[in-house]
């Protein structure tokens, strides 16, 4: 396992397995383009490399996104390569950071979201720039076309069009109150790191209170990957079994690997054993059988969008494993923050659902699996009718069915 920073002027690589903790001292490898490499020591607890770069945070938990101030640019873990290599991505664009999103460097609603709303303050910057007068609608309709681009790059997950949508929102009043131009990429920056702060705050108290579903000893199940790299906190489906851990309760949980991308193979398989929960990895097709075996307490999973009346999209394979969970009695729990609540969408019947290239399903890490020229089908997620879950966990409590009015009731308190 190496660490790799990635930027404009160097990259950083951590070669030791130890160094994944963040703690003690690394060899590192400092790579300045036309120069030599330099090898030798750091202790990474005292450099800024621990607070702006690292793709972790002080307690080991890894990081899908983050701002560096020095470099005044988002830095993604990229998702893709895990969990070979870590490599941190810099991006000082809008059109770096919509290329991220579209190739799953940083995936997972949440986070979707709160990279959009970093690649928008970055397209102000560039668009605003400090030392030209630009009037107040020629500026809104540079934030409008840097959104529409933003936004056409994942269509399922709502957190992307309701974080870009916020900004939007906050350079109209900005507007409005005839502030200056000027100011308004600081305005919609503030504003990003808002949504990511208010992000990790969501993940924790949905930890908390899905904790109380799960018991000492239970053995739970997941899919897709709903945890620290899918958010800007410590997960959604993944914060209860954290919090539960934390909280002493002894746990066993199964990982579907989640074809065609392998999001719970790569990503939460890797999560959990950095965690220390103790886990085991199953191929999709088997769930039928450990439910009706081994027994699971509960299933955990995240969200991409919830309708109005509780029908949910999430990974593709999301349904499939409720229907199981219904024949066979097992509590199925969707955790979302509320910015993944439309209630535009009056069911599941109108959420897009994108439809991804055909090389995710044909290759494996550029690796053919099937017949050149076969015919495939490639829907990134699927809707789960609300009559199959059991209970939807946000950060402002447990809705339960009906679900047209617990949610209604969950987002009227926002």
């Amino acid at each position: 396992m190496s660490i790799i920073l990635s930027g404009p002027l160097t990259g950083l690589a951590v070669d030791a397995a130890s160094s994944l903790e963040m703690s003690g001292r690394s060899r590192f490898f400092v790579v300045w383009p036309g120069l030599l490499n330099i090898e030798g020591s750091v202790d990474v607890q005292d450099e800024c490399i621990a607070q702006e770069q690292t793709p972790f945070t002080a307690d080991g938990v890894p990081r899908a996104l983050w701002w560096d101030e020095d470099a005044r640019a988002l830095r993604l873990l990229d998702q893709r390569l895990l969990p070979g290599e870590c490599v941190v991505l810099f991006c000082s664009t809008a059109a770096q950071v919509g290329e991220a999103i579209r190739t799953l460097q940083v995936r997972g609603a949440p986070a979707i979201g709160g990279a959009a709303a970093y690649g928008l303050a970055l397209g102000a910057r560039a668009a605003l720039p400090s030392d030209e007068i630009v009037p107040p609608e020629t500026a809104l309709a540079h934030l409008n076309a840097i959104a529409a681009e933003l936004r056409a790059t994942r269509p399922t997950a709502v957190n992307l069009a309701w974080a870009l949508e916020r900004l939007l929102g906050a350079a109209k009043r900005h507007c409005l109150a005839d502030e200056a131009v000027a100011d308004l990429p600081a305005r919609l920056l503030a504003e990003a790191h808002a949504i990511a702060a208010e992000d990790a705050a969501a993940c924790r108290i949905m930890g908390e209170l899905g904790s109380d579903l799960i018991a000492d000893g239970d053995t739970l199940l997941t899919h897709c990957n709903a945890g620290a790299l899918a958010t800007c906190g410590i997960g959604t489906a993944l914060a209860p079994i954290y919090t539960a851990q934390r909280q002493g309760k002894r746990l066993h949980v199964y990982v579907d690997e989640t074809r065609p991308v392998l999001q719970g193979a790569r990503l939460t398989a890797w999560e959990l054993q950095r965690a220390g929960v103790p886990l085991t990895l199953i191929t999709d097709n088997m769930s039928a059988h450990i439910l009706r075996t081994v027994g699971v307490q509960a299933i955990f999973v995240g969200a991409d969008r919830i309708a109005a009346n509780g029908d949910t999209a999430n990974k593709i394979g999301t349904y499939g494993l409720a229907v199981l969970a219904q024949a066979h009695g097992t509590p199925f729990y969707v955790v979302a923050p509320r910015s993944t609540i439309d209630l535009t969408m009056a069911n599941g019947d109108s959420i897009p659902i994108e439809e991804r290239a055909p090389t995710e399903v044909t290759h494996v890490r550029g690796v053919a699996l099937a017949p050149d020229g076969v015919r495939v089908a490639n829907p990134a997620f699927d809707v789960t009718p609300a009559r199959y879950i059991t209970a939807i966990i946000t950060e402002a409590g447990i809705a339960r069915p009906p679900y047209r009015e617990s949610l209604a009731a969950q987002t009227d308190s926002e």
